[in-house]
C-alpha cells in the first residue's frame, strides 16, 4: 500500500508515465546510504518519470560521475558524498547525502548550487520523513522552468519538442551563462550528460 508521500506526489503528478524495475543489486548496493523510505519506493514504484517527463525518480549511478563533477572544487564535495536520486525535465539533479544524510540542487540551467549550507553538517533525524516531504511537495509548477517573463515553460516545450528521454533535458542555446536567452525560440532538447558537462565548464 502507497504511503501518503507517494499518494501526495502522484496526486500533484499523476501516476507515472514510464518505469524500470530495480535490481536488487542496486537495493542493496544503497542501503544504509540512502533513506530506507526511498529502496522502498523503487521497490514498489521503480525508477520512473512523472507528468510527461517533467520529473523522475532515478538510478543515481549514471548521474555520479556528472554530479562529481558539477561538486568538484566546492566545499559541498569535502561535507558528504552525494548522489542523484531525481531530477526534472531542465537537467536539475537532486542529490541526497549518504553521511548526513541532507540533500542539494544542482540547478544546471541557472548554474548554481542549492544547499541549506546551515543544516549540510547536522545528521538528519529522520531521513524518510525529509525524503517524503520532498516528493510531497513536488508540483508542476515548483519542478517548471520560467521564461524571462517569468512564465512557465514546460507546457509549451513539451507541446514543441516532445517528452524528454531519460538520457534527454530541455536546455537553451545559447546557454544562459553565456549570455542566451530564457526562452521558448532558444529551447531545445538535448543529450543530458553532454550538455551537464558543457555547462559545468561554461560556468567555471
Amino acid at each position: 500500500m502507497r504511503d501518503e508521500f507517494i499518494q501526495l506526489l502522484i496526486g500533484n503528478l499523476g501516476e507515472a508515465g514510464s518505469r524500470r524495475d530495480v535490481p536488487e543489486s542496486s537495493i542493496e548496493k544503497y542501503r544504509s546510504r540512502l533513506p530506507d523510505a526511498l529502496l522502498r519506493y523503487w521497490q514498489e514504484e521503480g525508477w520512473c518519470s512523472y507528468a510527461d517527463g517533467l520529473f523522475w525518480i532515478v538510478d543515481p549511478e549514471p548521474y555520479q560521475e556528472i554530479l562529481d563533477m558539477w561538486l568538484h572544487g566546492t566545499e559541498l564535495a569535502d561535507i558528504d558524498k552525494y548522489h542523484v536520486i531525481a531530477r526534472n525535465a531542465f537537467g536539475s539533479l537532486y542529490a541526497w547525502g549518504e553521511r548526513y544524510q541532507r540533500m542539494i540542487t544542482v540547478s544546471s540551467l541557472a548554474g548554481g548550487i542549492v544547499a541549506l549550507k546551515n543544516q549540510l553538517q547536522k545528521v538528519n533525524p529522520n531521513p524518510d520523513q525529509a525524503l517524503g516531504i520532498f516528493l510531497a511537495t513536488s508540483r508542476r509548477d515548483s519542478l517548471d522552468f520560467d521564461d524571462e517573463q517569468g512564465k512557465a515553460l514546460f507546457q509549451r516545450a513539451l507541446a514543441k519538442l516532445g517528452p524528454v528521454g531519460e538520457h534527454e533535458m530541455y536546455a537553451f542555446e545559447p546557454a544562459l551563462c553565456i549570455g542566451g536567452k530564457a526562452d521558448l525560440e532558444h529551447m531545445f532538447k538535448l543529450n543530458m550528460d553532454v550538455h551537464l558537462m558543457i555547462l559545468d565548464q561554461l560556468r567555471r
